[in-house]
């Protein structure tokens, strides 16, 4: 296998970045070559992505990137997007971007799921899309702007999910990836194409929402002032696993047969690899979701509110002149003592943006719980409830697969956290492996290897991602000798 180059731009609902990496028989090597802050911007009511500066910013590590390869007297083999799920751009009738895409915590969606079930049932849409509800898909968002800004979608043309919106401005390819498409709430499951019964539903033109491509795709070259900026001259553009969980698992170094992945960022997303999406009424009632995979897999999951509760946190106490980094919460946390408070995590109230530690109080309250009243106690009492939550989803997902998991992969940024590793391994009872610590960029190369032939199968690329990384065990404490 002979060296080959990938750009990888993966961006978070924290931070975004732009990799240089290298593929051979050796593994894959990842070069960070800018790194750049993403997060929310409110205007008026209203909270937005701030996607021309992430434009700016992806542009400007492109350039680095290739930059890099040409001082090595290498060339870039290909280029690939992948970003969080369910929010997308609108393009009028001329290509161009009405508005800045509205951010997915946005209070634009109260009240939505109950409108549309109104329409169709709970249960028919899970049976055809297999999604789990959450005020913020992107079906929930459209119902939104077609009762209250029906002028938008009057004026669209397309639509297009985060990742293919970057696509289309690298090279003029509208199209809509699966992986991505398939957060929307508007697929069907098993057919792997949009809904038709469940658009009927939905007051807008189905026209705007472009073909499907699934991940390898060729998307076209990289063109025009682009190319000019970037000096990234006629380098192909290829479809990944454009949803950053979806680019995630492809990366799991996984070789036991029964494991369990988490994708422990912002959101913790715990769930299983299958062929087919498992549609009965206990994994509705689970609220479980199949979502598109990368080499034709599902990957059934649960989303949970993972370490935003932190990070909201963080951003609280920095207001009161408190700025603490994640490692020194972590050693306060190790050093506060376990006060049995375990949060409901899936409380309407801890996904939205505010004094997360006022909610947490609140909740306590209601819940007659003890209350965390230092950073160390309240940073032990989110890692607590996210271990705690983290067991009763593999309960969930043991049930509607028959299958028992001796192993839980931890892949992401999460995976650096060990006291929530190891809180995750005594909670669940199953050995933990935690790492790559960047295995969405890493699933990102694998994808572009796959599609320019360096890499024949998902099985090879994991492969190589297992001899690049460093994995940490963590055995549950009840099992230690």
């Amino acid at each position: 296998m002979q060296d080959q180059q990938y750009i990888a731009v993966d961006l978070g609902a924290e931070s975004g970045r732009v990799m240089l990496a290298t593929v051979n028989q050796a593994g894959i090597a990842l070069l960070e070559m800018h790194r750049f802050p993403n997060g929310p911007v409110r205007v008026g009511n209203v909270l937005h992505w701030d996607i021309l500066r992430l434009w700016g910013e992806i542009q400007a590590g492109i350039g680095k990137a290739i930059s890099e390869a040409a001082s090595k007297g290498q060339s870039v083999a290909g280029i690939g997007v992948d970003t969080w799920g369910v929010d997308f751009g609108l393009l009028d009738n001329n290509g161009e971007l009405l508005a800045n895409p509205v951010h997915y915590r946005d209070s634009r969606t109260d009240g939505m799921p109950e409108k549309f079930f109104s329409r169709m049932p709970r249960e028919r849409a899970y049976a055809i899309s297999g999604i789990q509800t959450m005020n913020l898909n992107t079906l929930f968002q459209l119902c939104s702007l077609a009762e209250n800004r029906p002028d938008y979608l009057d004026r669209a043309r397309h639509l297009l999910y985060i990742p293919d919106l970057l696509t289309y401005w690298l090279c003029g390819r509208i199209a809509n990836e699966y992986t991505i498409a398939s957060t929307s709430q508007m697929l069907d499951a098993h057919r792997r194409e949009y809904a038709r019964e469940i658009l009927a539903c939905v007051p807008i033109h189905p026209p705007i929402l472009p073909d499907l491509v699934m991940p390898g795709t060729l998307l076209g070259n990289v063109t025009g002032s682009v190319a000019e900026a970037t000096q990234a001259h006629g380098i192909p553009v290829l479809a990944v696993g454009s949803h950053d969980t979806a680019s995630a698992v492809a990366a799991v170094p996984a070789h036991a047969e029964n494991w369990l992945f988490l994708s422990s960022g912002t959101w913790s997303l715990l769930g299983a690899e299958l062929d087919q999406p498992i549609l009965t009424a206990d994994a509705m009632n689970f609220n479980l979701t199949n979502e598109g995979g990368v080499g034709g897999k599902i990957r059934l999951l649960k989303n949970i509110a993972g370490l935003w509760l932190l990070q909201e946190c963080r951003r609280a106490w920095a207001r009161d002149g408190k700025d603490f980094d994640y490692r020194t919460l972590v050693q306060l946390a190790r050093e506060a003592p376990a006060r049995g408070t375990l949060l409901d995590l899936e409380d309407p109230h801890m996904l939205a943006p505010g004094d997360m530690p006022m909610k947490i109080v609140a909740q306590c309250r209601r819940t007659g719980q003890k209350i965390p009243e230092t950073p160390g106690e309240f940073t032990r009492v989110i890692l607590e409830s996210l271990a705690a939550t983290y067991a009763r989803v593999r309960d969930m997902i043991e049930k509607v697969t028959g299958r028992k998991f001796t192993h839980l992969h931890i892949v992401g940024g999460g995976s650096q956290n060990e006291l929530l590793n190891q809180l995750a391994a005594d909670a669940t009872g199953l050995h933990v492996l935690a790492g790559p610590v960047e295995a969405t960029a890493m699933g990102n190369v694998m994808v572009q290897a796959m599609a320019t032939g360096q890499l024949d199968s998902l099985a090879a690329g994991r492969q190589l991602v297992a001899k690049s990384s460093m994995l940490r065990e963590f055995v549950p404490h009840e099992k230690k000798k």
